[in-house]
């Protein structure tokens, strides 16, 4: 099964890239903005013409969400613009897509885990253009599947884990929110998830299902107690104060509650998917490696 991976420098591309050695069915490809410029239809066309490929995971996206409320061409260009591009040139070789999108598409304020079939209510530039993204992508492929996500961390990058870590090294005391609730999604945990989906399918365990679904690790915390565990991990002494979300004002508005409901992606491709707690101490492990 040969399978294309766009986005190979960010958090989740490079966690794909991390299985790429392993020997089995998928031959995985990988693009990243070097010969792939998203930004650009023609780039897009360029990319595909005489290409041929069974699957494309799109795990590229403007995911600077603060940045994006100024910067609203290139959001949208990147994270919806783009979705067309892929969704037609997959649909002409008939190619099905996994792409990757955010609970930003949520307003965050109904304080239940949320649901595939849920009434999206992006706040955000970031989510607005993520949601257009994904209607663009099932207009112009019906055959492709989302994957909604949150809080995603990871070795690679920058994400919430590190800047952690680095303020654990160079402070006594810090002030994370306690306000924001969610689950933890480690990146190689949706990556390794992904690629299970895709071996099930090539063996025929399950047939391909698009739509809509949700994926994080198990488990509930605010980002206060992210911090907490993180901290208790990695050994750090550093003391973390509880504080609202006022006392960090941001451009872009937060989902106050982004607990998604994964029971359709478990129930319809048999995945199992691990505790916050332990993926995080996975993570900090294979950082110190």
């Amino acid at each position: 099964m040969e399978v294309l991976i766009i986005g190979r420098e960010g958090q989740l591309g490079s966690s794909f890239f991390d299985y790429a050695s392993n020997k089995g069915p998928l031959n995985l490809t990988f693009s990243s903005v070097d010969d792939l410029d998203l930004t650009s239809e023609a780039s897009i066309k360029a990319f595909f013409a005489n290409k041929s490929f069974d699957f494309i995971v799109n795990c590229a996206a403007y995911t600077a969400v603060d940045k994006a409320e100024s910067d609203v061409e290139k959001t949208f260009l990147l994270n919806a613009t783009a979705l067309t591009h892929i969704g037609t040139a997959a649909a002409s070789m008939g190619a099905k897509v996994i792409h990757i999108s955010t609970d930003y598409v949520f307003n965050g304020q109904h304080f239940k885990p949320m649901r595939p079939e849920d009434e999206p209510d992006p706040l955000s530039v970031y989510g607005k253009s993520k949601l257009q993204g994904e209607k663009n992508l099932l207009l112009t492929n019906p055959q492709s599947m989302i994957i909604r996500t949150a809080w995603l961390y990871s070795k690679y990058g920058q994400n919430f884990v590190k800047t952690m870590l680095k303020l654990g090294d160079d402070c006594d005391q810090i002030s994370v929110v306690s306000d924001q609730i969610g689950s933890p999604c480690y990146a190689a945990d949706l990556a390794g998830a992904i690629l299970e989906i895709l071996e099930g399918i090539h063996s025929g365990k399950h047939p391909f299902s698009p739509g809509i679904f949700h994926y994080a690790n198990e488990g509930v915390c605010s980002w206060y107690d992210f911090a907490l565990a993180i901290f208790h991990a990695s050994g750090k002494a550093c003391s973390v104060n509880p504080v609202g979300s006022e006392a960090f004002p941001r451009p872009a508005p937060r989902p106050f509650y982004s607990v998604m409901d994964k029971t359709k992606i478990k129930k319809t491709y048999g995945i199992k998917i691990a505790h916050w707690r332990i993926s995080l101490e996975k993570c900090l492990s294979e950082m110190n490696q």
